[in-house]
């Protein structure tokens, strides 16, 4: 996603919590997009005192905020007490403390907020029942709620649902070398046969950042190929 910001020339500011991929995605950047203005920070986001910080230093170095995106999550299915603390302060409370700690900027660039929910925050899927779905449930509500307080302020909030997005080192490249049977059997739930790209849900996500979205505010964009069975109303 960082790519497809750089791209359409934004200036980006995005954060990891293992100094090992913050390293190597500025070293990667740096050769892929010379002179773009990108800036990688080791930042553990289930503390809020150092999200706080690491946004302010954000506006600070760049004199403005216009687009926040809150992609976070502790990855956690395990229905278990811990599982469920780990999950709330990182997806929910994670996404929250950025949100306010940019509220201030946002507010006088009249900027845009998008969280990065999931198909399972619609949806009853495999990973259920755990804590997975419903923060990303009420990650989508909270959204909706900042869209109307924020809308007398010009500032809009949106959220994007992808549904499984295959990256061969990522969660679903994994679990097609590891656990071959789930992964077949979540292929086949997709009527498309497939699953996302991740520059699919980047373009879902640009489109919402933009302009040309000035009037679209407290939606939950899903980019799933027709995986949900439920209708959005």
């Amino acid at each position: 996603m960082v790519n497809y910001f750089l791209q359409e020339g934004a200036i980006v500011h995005f954060c990891s919590r293992t100094k090992s991929d913050v390293d190597a995605a500025n070293e990667k950047l740096g050769k892929d997009f010379p002179g773009a203005k990108a800036f990688a920070s080791v930042v553990d986001v289930s503390k809020e005192a150092d999200l706080s910080k690491w946004v302010t230093s954000c506006a600070e170095k760049s004199g403005q905020i216009d687009v926040v995106v809150a992609n976070v999550s502790a990855l956690s299915v395990d229905d278990t007490s811990e599982s469920w603390q780990q999950t709330f302060q990182t997806d929910m409370m994670g996404t929250y403390a950025m949100i306010q700690a940019a509220l201030p900027y946002l507010e006088k660039t009249k900027g845009n907020i998008i969280t990065i929910s999931s198909v399972s925050g619609r949806d009853i899927d495999v990973t259920a029942p755990g804590p997975y779905g419903a923060m990303k449930a009420a990650l989508i509500h909270y959204t909706a709620q900042l869209a109307h307080k924020l809308a007398p302020k010009g500032v809009r909030a949106n959220t994007c649902s992808p549904g499984n997005v295959y990256i061969e080192d990522g969660f679903w490249g994994g679990v097609e070398k590891n656990m071959p049977d789930l992964f077949n059997s979540q292929m086949a739930l997709n009527p498309t046969g497939r699953m996302a790209k991740p520059e699919e849900v980047a373009d879902a996500v640009l489109f919402l950042a933009s302009e040309r979205a000035n009037f679209v505010s407290g939606a939950n964009l899903t980019v799933d190929g027709a995986l949900c069975h439920g209708v959005q109303f």
